[in-house]
């Protein structure tokens, strides 16, 4: 009996709170609009000081979606340049300047000896998650004081900062490899150490860091050698100009994506309803 009469007043103390609740919205939905709470920033807010950020944020995103979307561009060029100049007869180097941009990713055949004394090693190239150096060893042409750059391919640095000996052969090679363009922009870890001696390992090939350590002509390319070419050669699985070109398409759509976002998000409460209430 006792625990009935709990159980009823329990339930009248329910419906009485309930008959309060719904009261109180029954006031609240016959108060003028303009008394009536509205939910999120005011007009003013949104129009003004969203419109600003939405002025600031989308030209913002769009020129990050741009240069992703550039980059991909340009890699795509140099693949299809890549291409169209891999099916052309090779090109005889000689000991003449060449313009860079005309042999770039063409294939060439030179004649001359290695000069292993003005060697670097490039710090920091990974090989199937293995770290390693590429060898760049200086090409004398026959017949020249004319030198030109020959990366050799990756050698393995062993887990250890222990500069790796590299073999070299001597005499005369005949070399057949493609012509690349160096870049001349460049990310370093750490300052390169300044020194009046030869330093055999370097973080980066920079083609006009090396024409400063030394004292003959240089040609303004790169050779990287062809695989199948015989002349010292080591690992030489070169990467593709359009190598995850993917990605920076996908960066590109993401950013594209924040700016669009950002536009709707602005009309959303630009554009509500003004009665919105709690």
């Amino acid at each position: 009996m006792a625990s009935s009469m709990k159980t009823t007043n329990s339930l009248i103390m329910t419906d009485s709170r309930s008959e309060q609740v719904d009261g109180q919205y029954a006031r609240d939905n016959q108060r003028p609009a303009s008394m009536r709470t509205e939910i999120g920033p005011s007009r003013p807010f949104v129009v003004f000081l969203g419109g600003a950020l939405v002025a600031i944020l989308v030209p913002t995103f769009i020129s990050f979606g741009m240069w992703q979307w550039n980059k991909a561009a340009a890699k795509e060029a140099r693949q299809t340049l890549l291409d169209t100049r891999a099916s052309e007869s090779p090109v005889q180097l000689s000991a003449q300047t060449v313009d860079a941009e005309s042999l770039r990713f063409r294939r060439v055949t030179v004649r001359g000896h290695y000069e292993p004394q003005h060697q670097i090693l490039i710090d920091n190239r990974v090989h199937q998650e293995r770290a390693g150096y590429h060898v760049i060893t200086p090409l004398r042409i026959e017949g020249s004081a004319m030198r030109v750059l020959v990366n050799r391919g990756w050698i393995s640095a062993n887990g250890t900062r222990q500069i790796p000996s590299v073999e070299t052969p001597t005499g005369t090679v005949e070399l057949q490899a493609m012509a690349i363009v160096p870049g001349t922009r460049f990310f370093t870890l750490a300052p390169e150490p300044a020194s009046n001696s030869w330093q055999t390992v370097w973080q980066n090939l920079d083609l006009a860091r090396y024409r400063q350590a030394v004292d003959f002509s240089l040609q303004p390319v790169v050779l990287q050698l062809d695989p199948q070419s015989s002349g010292g050669g080591f690992v030489r699985d070169w990467p593709r100009p359009d190598e995850r070109i993917e990605r920076h398409v996908g960066y590109a759509w993401q950013w594209f994506g924040f700016a669009a976002a950002t536009i709707g998000i602005w009309l959303y409460f630009l554009l509500r309803p003004k009665g919105s209430r709690k």
